[in-house]
Order: C-alpha cells, then sequence, then structure tokens
C-alpha cells in the first residue's frame, strides 16, 4: 500500500503540494483564526476529604470554595499605623468590591497579623475561573495596590506584595525555537546538505501548523488547558522531525546505491515509511492512553497531542514524497551562498532569543537575503560545496562500534544494565506533590510574599489546612474550641483558629497552620496523622481540606492511576510489537528496557529535585516532592519516542535478518546504519526538552530535564549499547515465536521489501568471526 501511496505522490507531485496540502494549510489557518480558541479547563479533585470539604464551602458561597490568594504587608512601623491602616483598608475594600472576589481584612481578623505587629495579610478568596481571567484578575489587584501610597508623611514606608498561584505567571520558553535552530545545526552537520536538512524541518513545521490549526477548532467542543498548543508543538516537532529524518536518510541511501528518484522515494516509503506509520501508532497508544487518569484536562492534552502526532505522520507519509520528487538527485547539492545565508539567518535568531529582540532576528533574515541575491552576479557565490568523501560503511564509526559490541556482548549488557538500575534507585523513594510558591524567583512577587509569610507567621501560613466540622460540634462553641485545642496540641501544628460563628447551621471552619511549608514531607504527614487518628479519636465528625490537603489527594490519584497507565500502554505496545516483529523476546526486551529507561529518568529527577544532589548545579533552590503530573506526562511521551527508536532500530535489523538469516549480522549491521540517524534524532530532542530548564520556573525544569535525561538514556545506552548486546547474546532465539501464535496474529509488514543490493551484511560467518577477532 505504501509503495502505491508513494508513486502515486511522486507522479502527482504539484496535485500533492499545490492542490492538497497548501490549501488546507490555508483553509485550517482561516478558519481557525475565524473561529479563535477556547482553551479551558476546570480543577478536578479526585473523590476525598479535600473534595467534600470543598462542597461543604461551596454550599455556602463560591467564594469560600474558590482559590486562594493573600496581599501581604510590611511595615516596619507596625500595621497599627493611622496612614498604613488608611491606606490598606482603602485598598481591601476596593478588592472585596471585584466580583468574585471575598476579602478577610487583617483588621477584622486578629490572626493575621504577627505577633509584633509589622506583617499582615489580606484572605482573598475568589471563585473559579480559567487561566487567562485569572491573569486578568490578578493585573487588576496589582494596579490597585500599585495605585496606593506607600510612604507615609514622616518618610517611611511599607511593603506589599501579592502570594498564591494566583499571582504566579506561567510563560513557556522559547523550546520551540529553540529546538528547530537545534534541528538546522545538527542535520546541516550530520547531512552536509542544506536541502536534505530543510525537507524534515520543513515537513514538520508544515504538519505542525495544521495540527495547531485543528487542535484550536477542538479547543470548542472538548476541555483543553491553556498550555495544550506548546505540548503540541513540543510532541509534534519531535516526531514530526525524526520521522522525516529517517525517511530523506533511506531516501539518500537509495540514491546513493544507484536509483532512480522514483524508486529511491518508493524504497524510502516502503521501509522507513512503514516503520514511521508504525511508531506513529505506538506513539498514539501511549498518549491515549492518558485517558485512564480519568481527568478532562489530561484527556484534553491528550486528545491535541495525538492529533498533532498524526499529522505528524500524513505529512511524512504524503508530502515528504512529494517533496523529495521536486528535488530530485538535488538533495546533496548545497552552494556557498546558501550555506552563508543560512548560517546568517541562524545567528540572527539565536540572537533574538537572547536577547528578546525580533529586530535581530530580521536583520539576519535580510543579510541572507541580500548573500542570495549577490549570488545571481558573483559566480563563486553559487559554487556547489564538495561532497564530503563517502566511508565504505564497513570503515564507519558505526560499523566498528557494532562489531565492539558484538565481541563483548556480556560485559557491555552487564555494565549497561548495572548502570541503569543504578540510576533507577532514587525512584523508590519518590514523592509525588506539587512545589510551593516558596520555588519561585526571589524577584517575583509572589516569592516575596511567601518569605514575608513565613517570617511573620511560620512557613506553613504559606498553605493553611481548612477543616470542617459537622453536625452538632459545629454549633456548640464549647466543643468548638475543644476541638481548636486539640489541634493546637497536635505535633506538626503551630496554630489553629476558628472564627467565632459557624459558616451555617450545622458547619464550622477551623484553620490549622502546619509548622512546615506546604511542599514538606512533615505537612504530608500531619495531613495523614490528623485524618488517620487525631480526628477520628476525637469524635467530632470533621474533615480535612484546603489547597494543600486538596494537592496532597491529588498527587496520590495520579500515584495511584499511574501503574495502570504504565501497564495498559506496555501490554497494547508488546502486542503490537510482537505481531510486527513476529516474535516474543524483541517485544519483550522492548517493554523491559523502555521500563529501566524512563525508571532511570524517574530516579535522576528524585537524586536532584528531592535529594538535592546537584541541585545548585541545575539552578534549584530548595528540595521538595517531584510534581505530581511530571511522571505521566513523561511516561506518555517517553515511552512514545523511545518506541520510535525502537521500531527503527529493530525495523532495519529484522530488514537484514530476513535477508541474510544471520542474526550476528544483522545485529551488527542494523545497528551501524541506524546509529547515526537515531543519534542526530535524539540530539535534537535532547535540545529541545533542555530548552525547557533554562528558565525559572521549577515545574517546567523539572519536566525538561527529565525529558532531556530520559532521550539522552534511550538513545545511548539502551540503543547503543543494551539492545545489541542483548539481541547478541539471545541469537537466532531473538526471532522465535510459537506456531500456532504466528498463525493467530495479525501480518503487519515493517520491513517493507527493498531491492536487493550487494552490502556488507553479506559476509560469511567465517568472515563475520575474522572482522570480530580483528577488533
Amino acid at each position: 500500500m505504501l509503495s502505491r501511496l508513494a508513486r502515486w505522490c511522486v507522479h502527482h507531485r504539484r496535485l500533492v503540494v499545490f492542490g492538497i496540502w497548501i490549501p488546507a494549510f490555508i483553509v485550517l489557518f482561516a478558519i481557525a483564526g475565524a473561529a479563535g480558541t477556547d482553551y479551558h479547563t476546570k480543577f478536578q479533585l479526585p473523590s476525598g476529604d479535600a473534595k467534600q470539604v470543598f462542597r461543604q464551602l461551596e454550599s455556602v458561597s463560591k467564594e469560600d470554595a474558590g482559590f486562594e490568594g493573600s496581599i501581604v504587608v510590611k511595615a516596619p512601623q507596625g500595621l497599627d499605623d493611622p496612614e498604613v491602616q488608611a491606606a490598606l483598608t482603602g485598598l481591601f475594600e476596593k478588592v472585596d468590591q471585584i466580583p468574585g472576589v471575598k476579602v478577610t481584612s487583617p483588621y477584622d481578623a486578629p490572626q493575621q497579623i504577627s505577633k509584633d505587629g509589622t506583617i499582615g495579610y489580606a484572605r482573598l478568596q475568589i471563585t473559579e475561573r480559567s487561566q487567562s481571567e485569572f491573569q486578568s484578575l490578578a493585573d487588576q489587584i496589582e494596579a490597585m495596590g500599585h495605585a496606593v501610597p506607600t510612604t507615609t508623611a514622616d518618610g517611611r514606608s511599607f511593603q506589599i506584595e501579592y502570594g498564591g498561584e494566583v499571582f504566579g505567571t506561567f510563560e513557556f520558553p522559547a523550546s520551540e525555537a529553540l529546538g528547530v535552530i537545534a534541528a538546522v545545526i545538527i542535520l546541516v552537520l550530520a547531512f552536509g546538505s542544506i536541502i536534505a536538512m530543510g525537507l524534515p524541518i520543513g515537513t514538520a513545521l508544515f504538519g505542525l501548523g495544521i495540527g495547531t490549526a485543528i487542535v484550536g477548532l477542538l479547543s470548542h467542543v472538548q476541555e483543553m488547558p491553556d498550555f495544550t498548543s506548546q505540548m503540541v508543538a513540543m510532541i509534534g516537532l519531535g516526531v514530526g522531525i525524526d520521522y522525516a529524518l529517517f525517511i530523506v536518510t533511506r531516501y539518500r541511501e537509495a540514491l546513493n546505491d544507484g536509483l532512480s528518484v522514483e524508486e529511491s522515494v518508493v524504497e524510502a516509503m516502503d521501509t522507513s515509511g512503514r516503520a514511521v506509520l508504525f511508531a506513529g501508532m505506538t506513539v498514539i497508544i501511549s498518549l491515549l492512553g492518558l485517558f485512564i487518569m480519568g481527568l478532562s484536562f489530561v484527556r484534553g492534552l491528550a486528545t491535541g497531542a495525538a492529533v498533532g502526532v498524526l499529522l505528524m505522520v500524513l505529512t511524512s507519509l504524503t508530502l515528504l514524497p512529494a517533496l523529495l520528487a521536486m528535488t530530485g538527485k538535488r538533495i546533496d547539492v548545497t552552494s556557498r551562498a546558501a550555506l552563508i545565508a543560512l548560517s546568517l539567518a541562524v545567528v540572527g535568531a539565536l540572537g533574538a532569543i537572547i536577547t528578546s529582540n525580533a529586530g535581530i532576528l530580521f536583520g539576519g533574515i535580510v543579510l541572507a537575503g541580500l548573500v542570495l541575491i549577490a549570488s545571481i552576479f558573483i559566480k563563486p557565490l553559487r559554487a556547489p560545496i564538495p561532497h564530503r568523501k563517502q566511508v565504505p560503511r564497513e570503515r564507519s564509526l558505526w560499523y566498528r562500534w557494532s562489531r565492539i559490541v558484538q565481541r563483548r556482548p556480556w560485559p557491555i549488557m552487564l555494565l549497561s544494565a548495572l548502570l541503569l538500575i543504578s540510576l533507577t534507585v532514587p525512584l523508590f523513594s519518590i514523592r509525588l506533590g506539587f512545589s510551593d510558591t516558596g520555588n519561585a524567583p526571589k524577584d517575583q512577587t509572589i516569592r516575596k510574599a511567601y518569605d514575608l509569610l513565613a517570617e511573620g507567621f511560620g512557613p506553613g501560613s504559606n498553605g493553611p489546612l481548612i477543616i470542617t466540622i459537622n453536625g452538632d460540634a459545629a454549633n456548640d462553641a464549647s466543643q468548638r474550641q475543644a476541638f481548636v485545642d486539640l489541634m493546637s496540641r497536635t505535633d506538626g501544628v503551630a496554630a489553629a483558629f476558628t472564627p467565632p460563628q459557624p459558616l451555617r447551621d450545622g458547619l464550622a471552619v477551623v484553620t490549622v497552620i502546619p509548622t512546615g511549608a506546604p511542599q514538606d514531607e512533615a505537612t504530608t504527614q500531619l495531613i495523614e496523622r490528623l485524618r488517620g487518628t487525631v480526628i477520628p479519636q476525637s469524635g467530632v465528625d470533621a474533615l480535612v481540606g484546603g489547597s494543600t490537603a486538596a494537592s496532597q489527594d491529588f498527587s496520590d490519584y495520579l500515584g495511584s492511576r499511574l501503574p495502570v497507565l504504565i501497564g495498559v500502554v506496555l501490554l497494547l505496545s508488546f502486542l503490537l510489537l510482537m505481531a510486527v516483529f513476529r516474535s516474543l523476546l524483541v517485544p519483550l526486551k522492548a517493554v523491559i528496557m523502555n521500563l529501566l529507561s524512563i525508571g532511570a529518568a524517574y530516579g535522576v529527577l528524585v537524586a536532584i529535585f528531592q535529594w538535592g544532589w546537584g541541585a545548585s548545579v541545575f539552578g534549584v533552590g530548595k528540595e521538595g516532592p517531584i510534581e505530581a503530573w511530571i511522571p505521566m506526562m513523561m511516561f506518555a511521551i517517553v515511552f512514545g519516542l523511545s518506541m520510535d527508536y525502537e521500531v527503527f532500530l529493530l525495523s532495519r535489523i529484522k530488514e537484514e535478518y530476513d535477508r541474510t538469516k544471520d542474526n550476528g549480522t544483522a545485529v551488527a549491521d542494523g545497528l551501524a546504519v541506524t546509529a547515526r540517524v537515531i543519534t542526530a534524532a535524539a540530539l535534537i530532542m535532547v535540545c529541545v526538552f533542555s530548552a525547557f530548564a533554562i528558565g525559572d520556573n521549577l515545574q517546567l525544569k523539572m519536566f525538561g530535564i527529565g525529558l532531556a535525561t530520559a532521550v539522552f538514556i534511550d538513545a545511548t545506552i539502551v540503543r547503543m549499547l543494551l539492545v545489541p548486546a542483548t539481541m547478541e547474546l539471545l541469537g537466532n532465539r531473538n526471532w522465535w515465536i510459537p506456531k500456532w501464535l504466528d498463525r493467530i496474529l495479525p501480518k503487519i509488514d515493517v520491513e517493507g521489501h527493498h531491492h536487493a543490493r550487494p552490502t556488507v551484511a553479506t559476509v560469511s560467518d567465517t568472515t563475520r568471526d575474522d572482522e570480530l577477532s580483528r577488533v
């Protein structure tokens, strides 16, 4: 089927490019532009005490059950200074008039003023709204605060800061742009051709544009968080460049072996194209596996990312062969002018990203255009750059490396496995949770507010626990006070207090300030102790909620669902690999090694962010839990990418094995011909993901380092060492499958039908043994 599709795309290349894809791009972008986007999501609490507390508070008012923030003030002259009090009271009254915002002033709640009277805070309770509405509200409140004069008549000043995630800023770094620049540089170095570099990147960007437009339209019918488009860009750009890269590489190999342009396109699509189709299926399966988590915002992310990957597969299988046919044998031709122009554009783009000055990018593009125009009149600029001399495969670095692995499979397998297991060990002490605003950069207002609250009331004041008392005890002042006294005496509690009156008949609230910060393990243990022993033994019908407890419930829920996600995705992938490669051991080995690689990446995250090993090197301020959503998203993304590399490597090995029936030769030659392209693809991904670690946001830093580490481990230790070593040791047993199982499995041909051409893979066993002895 792919052969026929490839020939059709070659024969109708102009129709494919100018009649189908470009019009589709224009129409979809026009529709998406007219309709706009409607990215939105609602915070969903899993079943538990925090959710019940939320519903009880919601029955009183939406503000009581909403999100919390604070306006924190430090006045060395004291908050009771008449000028300070007048200025702050006016500010609090204005904020309280904003629809959906309830303000509890420190002047109405003495417990919100520190013992020395210099630090206080107004508690903000805010109804639920979209991320963009939160940002607009935060800007409005801060603008009100900036209008307040903070210097009194005697020249003394006071400080106003704004606390809580409501006032936080969340910006993705320019990872997509940095990823494209990294891909340009890496592919030019790997291919030695600008056209060969431009085709994978151009195809990926084209597919990404259409995919983003479709996802934007889907946001009107499905709940999706605001950062879905960035997630689609990150995953789509990664797999899109990878897929096109593998196909272009195979096309160039066929051209170098003397095939015509059409036959080269057909061979590339009938071999690497099949691998792309199957690899895309595995990525989509891993992404859609996120539906198991049972959360609407996760389903939105999974849908968006899956659509992005699907578009990358379609452009790689249809648009790319048409572009290859148009390019023909010019794919390896690069003029001096083109290389100079590309260099100027790349330098301009890097300068623009570093300085945040778009003028530098414009200048680089203008200079690049001038060079190309000058080449029309200056003949030396039109001269092609000499091709790099093609090194025979048997003399290449990767061919020699494959023979080293083949000669020493036991030591390489044991050392590789030991390294991965060692990296995985920290995983067994992982603690899921959410970081608090104490991890924000010190120059941000939310961090300043955090530090002021910790100074005046202790770190636990940044995440108080909200305990609801139900029934008769809520209406009885003496019982309420006895419960408050019990909370105050509990280990890990800094303070406890309750309003003088119940919220309504049968419902009262107690605020508990832990001694530890919201992200501290001691706070988690306090929540468990209150729920498990202290409250049940008190005889009072009470539930522990609030944002800190809700975060813990959310983390526990995600942690309990993660094994189910991993198990289902691994099982489906095992069945697909078994059908494709007609083997039991190959898919079993792939599943185990994928688990080892992602387990090692999890372990690295725990060592850096939870244990603090090398934290200062990565700009991590203090240790804390692993963000609860990161293992889930990491698994879906990394498993999909690692399966890409696995499929491309194994399909080439299987192709050689089917031709030679010599497992050792097939493993070595499969590694030799795929190692360079897999390394280049992985290096691009490492650059893309590492860009997320550049910024100050702890969550993005953790996510970027985790993804970059996982891809690096997978492409080096796993693909270049562990896979070929174990396959060498297993020999022909790699391809064993019971006959009855072989009969019932569907036939999925991922190797395709390449032209029979002499290669080094046809060496005899005797020759191979001689080669290994020399290595």
